[in-house]
């Protein structure tokens, strides 16, 4: 799991799969691809890298609402 990639986790998704996150306070979206597992966190849909996060939200939230859609 690379932070600087536009990568992220998900429990069931096949790997490499292109997904659309939308930060929907902002507007803001990042296309990534699914390369681990998880997030082992009930509630939490994906785990983003870092880069990704970055690009749709502050990363000092940490933790953000957004909706996604698999390409």
């Amino acid at each position: 799991f690379d932070p600087s990639a536009m990568t992220a986790a998900h429990k069931s998704l096949p790997f490499n799969s292109r997904v659309k996150v939308t930060n929907p306070r902002n507007g803001k979206t990042v296309i990534v691809r699914i390369n681990d597992r998880g997030p082992y966190v009930a509630g939490r849909c994906l785990d983003l890298s870092r880069a990704a996060f970055g690009q749709i939200g502050d990363l000092g939230q940490g933790v953000m609402t957004v909706n996604y859609e698999v390409l």
